[in-house]
């Protein structure tokens, strides 16, 4: 009986090494959560606003501008402008500067240029509400008659602030 051990054990070793190998795999899965938080917000930019050539200022110069608005939609928003950074400009009697001579201008809401635009809302800002789309919105300047000033370039840097 003896003898019939190694060889029962020989055989079956055989047998098992006909049998095909099969490659065992396994997978696991994990599920994690993707999130974000839409908040309410804007952003605001500004062309620049040329008279170009302007000699005796005994007539109207009219100009515009264009501000682009994007809010997020639903977002609520005002937009105001001040009176630039020339000393003597103020909201009522703009003004753009050459070293120290001066040239009044104004900024309006509306293309008959008759509401002036301001920064206190809502009297004298424009207001709106986001679609989550670039929106434009149309700045109108005019340079009044007044006594000519010095020949030059004059400018003011106004700066247009978006609430919302």
């Amino acid at each position: 009986m003896q003898h019939l051990r190694p060889r029962a054990a020989w055989l079956w070793l055989c047998v098992a090494a006909a049998l095909p190998l099969t490659a065992h795999s396994a997978t696991k899965t994990a599920t994690f959560r993707v999130e974000a938080t839409i908040i309410s917000d804007c952003t605001i930019g500004a062309s620049g606003m040329n008279f170009n050539n302007v000699g005796t200022v005994t007539a109207v110069f009219n100009a515009t501008s264009t501000l682009t608005i994007t809010c997020t939609p639903m977002t609520s928003y005002t937009i105001g402008l001040d009176a630039g950074d020339v000393t003597g400009s103020v909201l009522t009697d703009r003004k753009m500067g050459n070293g120290a001579a001066r040239l009044s201008f104004q900024l309006y809401r509306d293309a008959a240029r008759t509401q002036v635009w301001g920064v206190t809302a809502p009297t004298d800002t424009i207001g709106g509400t986001g679609s989550g789309a670039a929106q434009t919105v149309t700045v109108y300047g005019q340079i009044p008659v007044q006594s000519t000033p010095a020949i030059g370039a004059y400018l003011n840097n106004v700066t247009a602030t978006i609430t919302y």
